[in-house]
């Protein structure tokens, strides 16, 4: 029998599915960036608006009504119905062997738990997102496996098997933390190809729209213990921008290591991602640590024909969160894997700050040097791979960073006892560089350290760590100015050759300093 759902299905199209791909979609770009922008607008009740984030959560299509409710694939798709600020509506299709449906709107197919809304004013809404499962092996287990969700402008969220939501990914950013004020493209329409039976990828295609950008997307999601996500992309411009932001990541940092709470709490540390990595096109591997500063914080790390770049949560020991709701353990790494060349750019770092593990304060892309001409179309492909296994992301041959710890920086007097200095200290633990043959004795290193010229260097030292067989480098410095930030970089060599990578840390500025 068929569902309701099934049943308020629409043809739109007797072509065979073959005949819609990506081009259809760039061709839809295309002429949006030929016209003049016109704004969606909402229709959402008040009723609807003013929903608190708990009760926006018992807003469930019903099981029976989700998209390949039949069990024939081992995927599903839950719509997800508007509320709070997803006020706007999107367009959905199915591509079958048949052709192009859209997929209906209907308020009936929903619970809307607690709350009663009138249905007759929600007729026309619309859908606000949608959310995958798949099985991951077990057909079973289908509804427990949460895969993907998209909701919200041009986000993302992602996860393997095993792993729990955390980092976001965008389809396009546009003058992120610029005066001027950030503007925030949007997937307006999407179609989701329906998987044959035996398919272990779900293909999605996506068309995004703002006021200067309209773009065309196609997701292919491959499910696994690493679930990679191979976007392709064109973007076209109806204006010029500031500043573009491909392969765009959000996520969040409250506190941790480098950055301790302010107040008592029984999780040592509170964060989506502890760190920003960049493997450069030049060979360089440069590992960043997160902060949650005062006020907004922005790095940029010029590279040219980068190799891989992400927001990762190192911190793997559930010991380090003790949070057995939120499972920050479980939060994956996201890590950009660019297709071809991309030329000279910058990836840059965006923190703002946040006093609770709710909002998003961490952004990261990459910008050209050169963006494209209005008019003109950038493609840019590349592989999202949401992973909890950083160590494979890595040169298995370079020391890696294995924990950043800032305090108060102390001396030692003739008593033995520590007395704080008016310093702040830095422990920065590598592991060990691999020798070049697995029976040689380890390699001997030193430090090749800089800093910015806002600190005077008052300890600069390097000792092996008896514990982890690695090396621990210990800093301790002054601010001259506590209001403008200081930029550190340490690496261990071997002579001239680096043999780790490359430790990236700024003290963020304070106006009443540390």
């Amino acid at each position: 029998m068929l569902s309701a759902l099934a049943l308020t299905v629409g043809l739109l199209a007797a072509a065979p599915a073959s005949a819609f791909d990506f081009f259809d979609v760039t061709r839809r770009a295309k002429a949006l960036a030929n016209e003049k922008y016109k704004a969606p607008s909402s229709a959402l009740p008040k009723e609807l608006r003013e929903l608190k984030y708990a009760d926006y959560q018992q807003i469930r299509i019903k099981p029976d009504r989700q998209l390949w409710a039949d069990g024939r694939t081992t995927f599903q798709v839950a719509f997800l119905h508007q509320g709070m600020a997803f006020d706007l509506p999107i367009k959905i299709n199915e591509i079958d062997a048949e052709g192009v449906r859209e997929i209906k709107y209907d308020p009936d197919d929903f619970d809307f738990g607690t709350r009663k809304p009138d249905l007759k004013q929600l007729k026309n809404l619309g859908f606000a997102g949608f959310r995958v499962f798949h099985s991951f092996g077990d057909r079973a287990n289908k509804r427990d496996g949460e895969l993907a969700s998209f909701l919200g402008a041009s986000y993302f969220r992602v996860a393997g098997k095993g792993q729990v939501f955390g980092v976001s990914a965008r389809g396009l950013a546009i003058d992120t933390a610029v005066a001027s004020g950030e503007e925030f493209p949007r997937f307006r329409e999407f179609w989701i190809a329906r998987p044959a039976n035996n398919d272990k990828h779900l293909v999605i295609y996506a068309l995004l729209d703002s006021p200067r950008a309209t773009g065309a997307y196609r997701f292919t999601i491959n499910p696994d213990e690493d679930t990679t996500v191979q976007v392709r992309s064109r973007v076209y411009l109806r204006a010029p921008v500031g500043k573009l932001g491909i392969a765009a990541m959000s996520s969040m940092y409250l506190y941790g290591s480098a950055q301790p709470s302010s107040a008592a709490n029984f999780r040592p540390e509170l964060h989506n991602s502890d760190g920003l990595g960049i493997r450069a096109g030049n060979g360089e591997w440069l590992w960043r640590p997160l902060n949650n500063p005062r006020r907004l914080a922005s790095s940029s790390f010029a590279v040219e024909n980068p190799r891989g770049f992400g927001l990762q949560q190192r911190s793997r020991d559930f010991r380090l969160y003790e949070d057995l709701d939120e499972r920050y353990d479980l939060r994956p790494s996201l890590w950009v894997e660019p297709e071809g060349d991309w030329g000279k750019g910058r990836v840059e770092l965006l923190e703002l700050p946040t006093s609770d593990e709710t909002n998003d304060n961490i952004a990261a892309f990459w910008v050209p040097e050169s963006p494209p001409k209005p008019g003109a179309a950038l493609d840019l492909n590349y592989t999202l791979r949401w992973t909890r296994n950083e160590t494979a992301l890595a040169d298995a041959k370079l020391a890696r960073v294995l924990q950043t710890r800032r305090s108060t920086g102390e001396t030692r007097g003739a008593d033995q006892i520590r007395r704080p200095d008016g310093s702040i200290a830095l422990m920065v633990d590598f592991s060990a560089p691999v020798p070049a043959k697995p029976k040689d004795p380890p390699l001997p290193v030193s430090l090749n350290f800089s800093t910015s010229g806002n600190a005077d260097v008052l300890e600069n030292s390097l000792r092996r760590n008896p514990v982890t067989g690695g090396w621990r480098v210990s800093l301790r410095l002054k601010v001259k100015d506590p209001a403008k930030p200081v930029e550190m970089r340490a690496a261990l060599v071997n002579g001239q050759n680096p043999v780790s990578e490359t430790w990236s840390y700024q003290l963020p500025g304070y106006e009443t300093g540390e």
